[in-house]
């Protein structure tokens, strides 16, 4: 039951280069390579990390370590490599980029959904100072700022009450929700007789919307049915979910 849970939650998860295509440097042959090069280099390096844990340690104590609550946060790739490497410097070395690891696990959150926050502001439903983007750096600063704060705030309550930051993947709900979404989306815009679609592009379209939603409800219930194992299970996140949720519902459309 765990193993489907990382291959479909590891993989898919490549949107951000197109999210903040705008500000990557290279023009549009970056933007044009950013997902297959992305897709690529994650398959990689997520399938080799598996292979060597699961070959080091073998496949039934890993199974078993990953679904075990009280153990989950220790057996990973980062200490069965620091285990493994024999290498005092090494060790340091992968120990520091595991940190690295986990907040950019954040900041990739935190940096996408300012996306959101820039489109609001632009049609004037949030503040318009949000819309403003710096002729220098060409990103919406304020906002980035702004949401600079709220994450820090954040993790700095999840660290007093929880003890790990961690404890924000929880909201990881959110996204997957809205993905699920989007699949439905894309399958009822290939049943709208407004729009010219072949047969074949109608046909792909919906296969393909019914597997992202599939894919992300089965995701939404690993994790709400299975929160001690992924971490992320408190009130805190679903709290910032759910606020989420209201705040976007109350807004003027």
């Amino acid at each position: 039951m765990v193993i489907p849970f990382f291959a479909l939650y590891v993989y898919p998860w490549l949107m951000a280069g197109p999210a903040i295509a705008s500000e990557i440097r290279g023009g549009k042959s970056a933007i044009k390579y950013n997902v297959p090069v992305a897709a690529l280099i994650t398959m990689v390096m997520a399938t080799i990390g598996f292979e060597a844990m699961y070959y080091s340690l073998g496949f039934n104590f890993v199974t078993e370590a990953l679904s075990n609550p009280n153990v989950n946060g220790v057996i990973n790739f980062w200490t069965i490599a620091m285990v493994l490497s024999n290498n005092y410097v090494l060790k340091w070395f992968i120990g520091i980029s595991s940190v690295t690891w986990y907040l950019a696990i954040l900041a990739y959150g935190a940096i996408v959904i300012v996306r959101y926050w820039f489109a609001l502001a632009f049609d004037r439903v949030w503040p318009s100072a949000f819309a403003y983007v710096s002729p220098r750096f060409g990103t919406p600063i304020y906002a980035h700022l702004f949401d600079l704060i709220v994450t820090s705030a954040l993790i700095a309550v999840t660290g007093l009450f929880y003890g790990t930051f961690t404890a924000l993947y929880g909201t990881e709900v959110g996204p997957l929700t809205y993905l699920a979404f989007v699949g439905i989306a894309a399958v009822i815009i290939a049943l709208r007789k407004n729009y010219e679609l072949s047969g074949r592009a109608k046909a792909a379209l919906i296969v393909a919307g019914i597997l992202q939603f599939l894919v992300f409800i089965y995701l939404d219930y690993e994790f709400l049915a299975y929160p001690q194992i992924w971490g992320g299970g408190n009130w805190l996140a679903y709290g910032v979910i759910i606020g989420a949720f209201v705040l976007g519902g109350s807004l003027p459309t």
